[in-house]
């Protein structure tokens, strides 16, 4: 009964595909003309990827910091290492920049050596004041070595904020208005302001200016993106259509499947648009993976025709058998591997949700493509000639065949002990599998920006923020001496860790009000004692609100402060043992029942983000897998069947696991994808061959070596079309600045090729070897679904 309703089911999708060919294409045109229109509400990311939860404690701790001190990313540095830095004419144009800076609307403040104040103590009015280092602009040699003198000895405050002692090296902050850090008025800025003006300068000073911060980087690395997108399709277009002529011979059957794939790649972006997501690194892999996975539906579309027609010459009679014997079978294999990708959905991480949600519809909208579409444009063609047929008789894919079918007829041993061999040696290098926390890890390693990041963390150890919010738990107990003692053991803890920055917060400014009452001597840069608190305290606060510069480290309570590190972009490990030694200072010197010190900051969250997937990886592979295994159930009827249907696609994962061990290819966010989509896409082979076996089993009653065989060269030749088409198809990746996205192209390519031997090598062998539990009539009942039609009487 099951098995005539689908025939029945699909031979009457057949009719209605035939019989409303000119509607169905005028409703393609028309959807595709609607999705189109979509594309106008795509949005570029303009903030790096949060991997956690909104209401994970980390992302709830991030947000009340933000709450407290606004957004934290905000600052773009410039550095300069030249030995002619300090000559008059240079430093005055590095101050004059500083300047034009300024006059920009996008900017909110800028410190630069121009802009450093002296606190000075003015006893008749018992107040600080401050004073600049240079008060007009510098005019001799004299002036130079006098500021040189007292920013490299007698003002530490300064040190490693604005210039490093040891290295001379020179930086400039500059602080972009908060309103516009996550919108595309930064990006306007950075590109149509920003950098023309530093290049400019770099021209009338030959200075080499480096260029880093937040801001910055995720404006370079987001155009990044945007440029890769044109070039991902254009590969894939390329590589693909030339696989593909190279198995068909036939410019007619390439520029139709083109078509196809093109106007699933507008379908794409459309639902993009449509569901106003954002095109981060993940979704900006969408289009160029539709024209991958859509061109082996092509294959099998295309290939059974032309087989159909090389049998009986009947055009109809082909087109109607094309959806009617590949349909069912095509449509199982493309919702297996929507279902690879549809597991991201559940790890709650939106960057994933989105991109599993947009895979998944993109991959489900080709099917449908590829079966309207390709039945419909052949039917108004004439049949193909002999010569468009002539790639169906080649031998050396027949050499191939006979190659598979001798080895599994008398190399099952050689068979098994590869496998294993592979197994063991997987699990070796799956032990070696390291994390990857890093926030510029998967950055372009090769263009400028990413070469001034390594600049800035060698000269000032690292551009990402990490941040410490201290609650006293009372109004104004930050300037409590017992809560800035505390504070500074615990930046001083921050100061001996080479991986971070010197601090900068409240403790500092205190210090440095210190010094400034005793005449600026740097010995007295030091926090007060209870005695000198008091009358020093009482200086800052007669001060004028220009010398205010608690703001950006004190809340307007004076219950919590900031302290403000930067971080060089390490390993996860070292991340955290940094972090345990951290809050083991904090637990130790912060009373819980006085005090709330919480570590966050972006670097931070990106880290605990990347750990937050690899938990969810196992899950969601997981769900894959029992996905999938459902499908097996449901067509099959067969426990023994799903087990022996999953070791030839775990067995390829393992060793790609295993690769990224010896490899050293850390687990990251763009790695993590690997599997899934892995997983997705290798068993669609599977169910081809299984289908197939099956349908043998009953035509040749139920003699097992016959059928495996005959199973194998029906399908062996199709599954090795598409699996290079695949592999192909992912390696176009590999051309990708990013590293992540290399690694995902490679990693997902030998996957699918071990995954193709597997499936032709290693699954035939099981089944022959495990012929007396599996292929009886008791066990290997009629299937739910009948994958591929009985072939019928010809005519």
């Amino acid at each position: 009964m099951n098995k005539l309703f689908s025939v029945g089911f699909w031979e009457g999708v057949a009719r209605i595909i035939l019989r409303n060919r000119i509607i169905i294409l005028i409703v393609i045109l028309g959807l595709t003309v609607f999705l189109a229109n979509q594309w106008q509400y795509m949005r570029f990311t303009y903030t790096e990827a949060n991997l956690l939860p909104d209401d994970h404690p980390i992302n709830i701790e991030y947000n009340e910091f933000l709450d407290k001190f606004g957004e934290e990313g905000n600052l773009i540095v410039l550095g300069v290492k030249d030995t002619t830095f300090f000559w008059v004419q240079k430093l005055n144009s590095w101050n004059k920049l500083s300047e034009k800076l300024k006059s920009y609307e996008e900017v909110e403040t800028v410190v630069s050596i121009g802009d450093l104040q002296k606190l000075i103590r003015d006893d008749k009015k018992e107040r600080f004041k401050l004073e600049p280092f240079i008060k007009d602009s510098i005019s001799s040699i004299s002036q130079i070595n006098e500021l040189k003198d007292q920013l490299f000895n007698k003002y530490p405050f300064y040190d490693n904020f604005l210039f490093n002692k040891e290295t001379k090296t020179v930086r400039t902050a500059i602080y972009i208005k908060k309103s516009i850090v996550n919108t595309s008025a930064r990006k306007d800025f950075i590109f149509n302001d920003f950098i023309p003006l530093i290049e400019e300068f770099e021209t009338q000073t030959n200075l080499d200016v480096r260029i880093s911060g937040m801001p910055y980087i995720r404006t370079l690395n987001s155009q990044n993106i945007i440029d890769e997108i044109g070039k991902f399709i254009t590969a894939a277009l390329l590589v693909t259509s030339l696989i593909f002529f190279f198995f068909f011979r036939s410019f007619r059957a390439t520029f139709i499947s083109m078509i196809v794939v093109l106007i699933g790649v507008m379908w794409t972006f459309g639902i993009l648009g449509l569901l106003e997501y954002e095109i981060t690194v993940l979704t900006a892999l969408i289009p160029p993976l539709i024209i991958v996975i859509g061109i082996p539906n092509c294959i099998f579309l295309i290939n059974k025709y032309q087989n159909e027609v090389k049998k009986h010459g009947n055009k109809a009679k082909s087109l109607q058998r094309v959806i009617t014997k590949v349909g069912n079978a095509t449509l199982m294999t493309n919702v297996t591997t929507a279902s690879g990708f549809a597991t991201f959905i559940i790890t709650q991480s939106k960057l994933l949700e989105e991109f599993g949600i947009v895979a998944s519809l993109s991959i489900l909208a080709i099917f449908l493509l590829c079966l309207f579409i390709i039945p419909i444009i052949y039917s108004f063609m004439p049949p193909p000639k002999d010569r468009h047929l002539e790639h169906l008789n080649k031998r050396w894919i027949g050499g191939f065949v006979d190659w598979m079918e001798h080895m599994v007829k008398y190399k099952k041993i050689t068979i098994y002990v590869t496998a294993l061999l592979l197994l063991i040696l997987s699990f070796i290098g799956i032990y070696q599998i390291r994390i990857s926390g890093s926030l510029i890890e998967d950055m372009p390693q090769k263009t400028e920006f990413f070469g001034d990041i390594r600049f800035f963390e060698e000269e000032f150890n690292g551009v990402m923020p990490l941040e410490f919010m201290v609650d006293t738990k009372r109004k104004k107990g930050v300037m409590k001496l017992a809560t800035l003692k505390r504070m500074n053991q615990l930046e001083e803890l921050i100061d001996e860790t080479s991986e971070l920055s010197k601090p900068i917060s409240v403790v500092s400014l205190v210090k440095y009000s210190k010094q400034a009452y005793y005449n600026g001597n740097p010995k007295f840069y030091q926090l007060p004692t209870s005695q000198e608190k008091n009358f020093i305290l009482s200086y800052a606060r007669n001060s004028s609100s220009e010398v205010d510069l608690l703001k950006n480290f004190v809340d307007s309570t004076g219950q919590f402060a900031r302290i403000t590190t930067f971080m060089k972009d390490i390993g996860t490990d070292r991340i955290e043992r940094i972090e345990e030694n951290l809050q083991n200072k904090i637990r130790k010197v912060f009373p819980e029942d006085r005090y709330n010190v919480t570590m966050t900051g972006k670097a931070r969250v990106f880290q605990k983000g990347t750990r937050y997937l690899v938990k969810n990886l196992i899950m969601s592979l997981s769900l894959a897998i029992f996905l999938i295994s459902l499908f097996m159930a449901y067509m099959f009827r067969s426990f023994r069947m799903i087990i022996v249907s999953l070791i030839p696609n775990l067995l390829p994962l393992l060793v790609t696991a295993g690769l990224m061990g010896y490899l050293g290819v850390p687990i990251k966010p763009s790695t993590i994808l690997v599997f899934s989509i892995a997983f997705g896409i290798s068993v669609d082979d599977t169910i081809h061959f299984l289908a197939k076996y099956r349908q043998e089993l009953q035509a040749n009653h139920w003699r097992i070596r016959k059928s495996v065989f005959a199973a194998l060269r029906e399908t062996g030749v199709s599954m090795f079309y598409t699996s290079i088409v695949l592999f192909f198809g992912f390696s176009v990746f590999i051309i990708s600045n990013f590293g992540g996205t290399v690694a995902l192209g490679g990693l997902v390519s030998i996957t699918l090729l071990f995954a193709m031997l597997a499936n032709l090598l290693l699954l035939p062998s099981l089944l022959l070897s495990l012929e007396r539990n599996i292929a009886n009539k008791e066990v290997l009942k009629e299937p739910s679904i009948n994958i591929i039609p009985e072939v019928e009487q010809e005519n």
